[in-house]
């Protein structure tokens, strides 16, 4: 029949040998011959399942193929041309290399649609996949966050709706106006907390109590109480309306909230009670201890500032720098003050005493504040000092530059990231219809999570299917072709 004429040519078997049969496959327009015994190493690949099934019929080829050409034996697939070509190397080398440029996850799309596992990846492309693995994960659940701003759940509850509402107010600035309002209040009451307390150390600003003692002014003392009060608010509001209690209050930033509140109260109740207690000197020190320790609210900038979060993650990830630093100047701090108490005690009028002290010395010289309190005064001593702060200077510019870097690959991912997830976001109310209600219910399901019920606010969002697509907001598997790009 004209049929069976098209299948490949079997032996009186009805089969042919594996090893010896020669295909061609054709990948996005580019053409490689493939044999048998190289494609039979992995019998599991589709490329070996493509020999297999010569003899199985059409509905065999075409389940693993795009198209077929009987009288080449060429199979024809609608993939990346450049990332089969590096897929192609397990066949020969035992081992895949991912080349430069290639999309990380569009790469591992493509070993999971040719049946390779991912152990054939070299190491350090899976570096590569993993970091990207991250990016996306980030990106879906910044998505997320955001869906879940986008309104309330009418199942629930008005007290639950009411802690969703306080919460976005006084953790997601970008959510609405009086929450941008509150924010600016915010980081205007920490400015002036912090501005007062320094006022109130001039002297010229301070009164003299009944008893002879330099007070801060009532003014500046009623300012602070006011803005202690608006710290104390938001923090109990925040607690209140947290998902996470407990994350809430071993959180960092949260911490510091606690130490920028707890020393007025604590002072505040010292000197009402304290005083019958204990002395009123003992009383007046541990106020002052106390008030000193307002200095942690400086710290509440980083809850509204992405530069001091950007370099706090920076100097999180540069611990390993940081130690060299440190290890530099250690090891340098020891030997120069050494070598500068012996050269200096041939002067009759030497400063460096003993070793312990000259490490101040030795510390202000490396790092070239040099406050001139202690200075060599022999030929030998100024020669070890000049000698120690050129040290110095390197020993710190070494592991100041991937510091930097640290620094400026966060602040760029980061900013990435949020464009990712606002294109995210437009992609999907593109897909949506112009925003027209009538998403329908397995949509949502994929959208929010197999077993949740959407709210109301999600029928008008549908997910996208763009090439940037987050597989972590959906269940369901997609491939990209050749023909479309990875953003």
């Amino acid at each position: 029949m004209e049929g069976e004429s098209r299948f490949p040519d079997v032996d009186s078997n009805g089969s042919e040998k594996n090893e010896d049969i020669e295909i061609i496959v054709n990948v996005g327009g580019v053409r490689q011959v493939l044999y048998g015994e190289n494609l039979n190493q992995y019998p599991a690949t589709r490329l070996a399942q493509l020999i297999n099934c010569l003899s199985g019929g059409y509905d065999t080829i075409f389940s693993l193929c795009d198209d077929y050409d009987p009288g080449k034996r060429e199979f024809y697939f609608d993939r990346d041309p450049d990332a089969f070509k590096c897929i192609i190397d397990i066949y020969y080398f035992g081992e895949i290399h991912m080349k430069k440029g290639i999309c990380p996850i569009c790469f591992k799309n493509e070993m999971e649609f040719w049946k390779v596992d991912l152990k054939f990846l070299d190491d350090c492309c899976k570096t590569h996949l993993s970091e990207k693995k991250e990016e996306l994960e980030e990106i879906a659940r910044r998505v997320q966050l955001i869906l879940d701003d986008l309104g309330m759940d009418a199942s629930e509850n008005h007290w639950k709706r009411c802690q969703k509402y306080i919460w976005k107010l006084m953790e997601k600035p970008e959510s609405s106006y009086p929450a941008r309002v509150i924010a600016v209040l915010s980081f205007l009451f920490i400015l002036i907390s912090s501005v007062v307390m320094c006022m109130g150390t001039i002297p010229e600003l301070q009164i003299v109590d009944s008893e002879g003692n330099h007070v801060e002014h009532p003014t500046l003392d009623n300012i602070e109480t006011a803005c202690i009060g608006w710290f104390t608010l938001e923090y109990v509001l925040r607690l209140i309306s947290s998902p996470n209690k407990l994350h809430f209050v071993i959180s960092f930033m949260n911490i510091i909230d606690v130490f920028a509140i707890l020393p007025f109260y604590v002072s505040l109740l010292l000197t009402h009670l304290g005083a019958g207690m204990m002395e009123l000197t003992n009383v007046q020190q541990a106020v002052q201890a106390l008030r000193i320790m307002r200095i942690a609210r400086i710290f509440k900038l980083a809850r509204h500032s992405t530069g001091l979060q950007t370099l706090t993650y920076a100097l999180k990830r540069s611990f390993k720098e940081l130690g060299l630093l440190l290890m530099y100047l250690a090891v340098g701090i020891f030997v120069f003050s050494a070598l500068g108490y012996t050269m200096e005690q041939s002067h009759p009028e030497t400063l460096f005493k003993s070793i312990p002290q000259s490490f101040w010395w030795a510390i202000i010289t490396m790092t070239t504040v040099g406050y001139g309190d202690i200075y060599p005064k022999t030929t030998l001593g100024k020669l070890n000092a000049a000698t120690s702060f050129l040290c110095g200077v390197i020993a710190i510019a070494l592991p100041i530059h991937p510091i930097i870097n640290n620094f400026v690959r966060y602040y760029n991912k980061q900013r990435v990231l949020e464009t990712a997830a606002k294109h995210e976001l437009e992609l999907m109310e593109l897909y949506s219809g112009e925003g027209k209600v009538g998403g329908s219910k397995n949509e949502l399901e994929d959208l929010m999570g197999e077993g949740k019920e959407p709210p109301s606010w999600s029928r008008q969002l549908k997910v996208s299917h763009s090439d940037t697509f987050i597989h972590l907001l959906s269940d369901e598997k997609h491939y990209r072709t050749r023909l479309q790009s990875c953003k």
